[in-house]
């Protein structure tokens, strides 16, 4: 019996999985974000052009091939109107009539001959006579529309295509986060690095700690922003990108992290934004690279491989152990608790070990008594020496 209920008792309860957290920021760059019930659309079309330009490729294209074509239509029911209208579709034989446009015989010679006028192609079978001022007016207004259309259309392609957004591709990040001491403080380290020969100008670096937090008002705030430094007052988020840097946050009593030991860091929810923003060096355009790391993608007690070697004159970086981490002896505790554990054996040391005047005054203490007993026996001899009995000599006289 023991051994059926053992078999029908339930066994240890698992812990309760962590519901993972839904990214802000994918890691490669893309913002998690989608705007809805968006109102007053008409603000798009007040910029059109950017509107264009941040269409997807598709409907880019698809854009770009329809203002071409509907343009090339419009014009050209326009010429077969004119045509239709002062009959030189009814004097196709006669070779007395002057027509607005030599050999417009329908609609799709009146289509080819607006792409011809468009284009500036001039194929010279169609030509536009000058006994048509009507047709002279919509030559001009063709060729002006078109050259307009022209400039926006091509613009916008140009502008999308020199766009940085793939240069952003080959600016890399590691895939994990650490925290390790560096120089006896806690810090929270993660690595960039640029994939190509041609450098990034003006290189700066920022960081983002995304996490929900409720104000003493009860104001709850699901995406609170703060930012985490990486050396904004020293200069040290201005990078030099030429090889792989770490860049480094120190855990400070300025940091959010400061009273985060290992076990609460993996107890809490939160994700770190990184931006990498910098100027192409090849167009001068800028460019903005970004990522995430959420809390299980963040490694304590760890420390990124080396990639950088020195070879025959140049230096040499091994991208195969860019993400790669080894684990260093760390202390779980807290920041603060580490800083307050080194303030306490300051304070015992300064107590206990005495200072170098404490240790001369002692010295010179014991020199003096030294000093002292040793006058002191020297008396004690002179004394005896005082006493000592008077020759034979003497005392017989």
């Amino acid at each position: 019996m023991a051994q059926e209920n053992a078999a029908f008792s339930p066994g240890p309860e698992e812990p309760p999985r962590r519901r993972g957290r839904q990214r802000y920021v994918e890691k490669d760059g893309r913002c998690n974000v989608q705007q809805g019930h968006a109102g007053e659309t008409y603000r798009y079309l007040t910029d059109l052009f950017t509107t264009l330009v941040d269409l997807q490729w598709r409907l880019s294209l698809l854009f770009f091939v329809l203002a071409y074509a509907l343009t090339w239509l419009f014009f050209g029911a326009i010429w077969w109107l004119i045509a239709y209208g002062r009959g030189d579709l009814e004097h196709l034989e006669d070779a007395a009539w002057t027509p607005c446009v030599n050999n417009l015989n329908g609609f799709v010679a009146a289509f080819l001959f607006s792409i011809e006028t468009e284009t500036t192609i001039g194929y010279g079978h169609r030509v536009i006579t000058d006994q048509c001022p009507e047709g002279i007016v919509l030559l001009l207004l063709q060729a002006i529309l078109g050259s307009m259309v022209n400039a926006f259309m091509v613009g916008c392609m140009f502008v999308k295509i020199s766009q940085p957004n793939k240069r952003a591709a080959t600016l890399v990040f590691s895939s994990h986060a650490v925290v390790s001491l560096r120089d006896g403080r806690l810090c929270l380290m993660f690595r960039v690095g640029d994939l190509r020969s041609s450098h990034i100008v003006e290189a700066s670096i920022r960081a983002k700690l995304i996490r929900s937090r409720q104000t003493q008002e009860g104001e709850f705030i699901p995406l609170h922003q703060t930012d985490l430094s990486v050396g904004f007052d020293t200069g040290d988020d201005r990078l030099f990108l030429v090889s792989p840097l770490v860049i480094s946050h120190e855990i400070d009593a300025a940091s959010p992290f400061w009273e985060a030991s290992r076990r609460a860091l993996e107890r809490d929810d939160f994700e770190i934004v990184v931006i990498l923003e910098g100027m192409v060096e090849a167009t001068g355009m800028t460019c903005q690279a970004r990522s995430s790391y959420l809390v299980d993608e963040v490694l304590w007690g760890h420390r990124f491989t080396s990639v950088l070697t020195l070879e025959d004159g140049f230096y040499e970086v091994d991208y195969a152990s860019f993400h790669q981490t080894f684990e260093v002896p760390t202390p779980s505790c807290s920041a603060r608790e580490l800083a307050e554990a080194e303030a306490r054996l300051d304070a015992h040391l300064y107590w206990s070990i005495p200072s170098r005047l404490d240790e001369r005054v002692e010295e010179e203490g014991a020199r003096e008594g030294a000093g002292e007993e040793a006058e002191g026996e020297a008396g004690a001899d002179k004394g005896k020496n005082g006493c000592l009995p008077p020759p034979e000599s003497e005392s017989k006289v």
